[in-house]
């Protein structure tokens, strides 16, 4: 079997192998003078990029967002039970200390009982 298709792109093949096209002597020296312009343009510019700052040199000593993010989760946490303590918590802290503590987070003498703020 003999695929005709084949041999008709042989052909082609053959005959563009043959040619060799030049390109024109003012097409080269536009393309080098276009090139000369362009290597003296990055001769003048700095390769050294900044250095990272203090925060990204920090992120990456954490591990990155996931782990800031964590710490993140803990800190609000923390102070979530530091504020406003589940019961055992509250009843270790009275044993140890003796007492119990006990923190306000509106202080009461802000006047609103003796209507200082109340119109009229």
């Amino acid at each position: 079997m003999t695929r005709p298709n084949d041999d008709f792109l042989e052909d082609l093949f053959a005959r563009a192998q043959g040619d060799r096209a030049t390109p024109q002597d003012d097409l080269v020296a536009r393309v080098l003078a276009d090139a000369d312009a362009v290597q003296a343009g990055l001769a003048t510019q700095t390769a050294r990029p900044a250095p990272p700052g203090l925060w990204s040199r920090m992120l990456v000593a954490l591990g990155g967002w996931p782990a800031v993010s964590g710490l993140a989760a803990a800190t609000v946490a923390g102070v979530w039970i530091g504020v406003a303590p589940p019961a055992p918590v509250a009843d270790v802290t009275a044993d140890i200390l003796g007492t119990t503590v006990a923190v306000p987070l509106v202080p009461y003498d802000l006047g609103l009982s003796a209507g200082e703020f109340a119109d009229g």
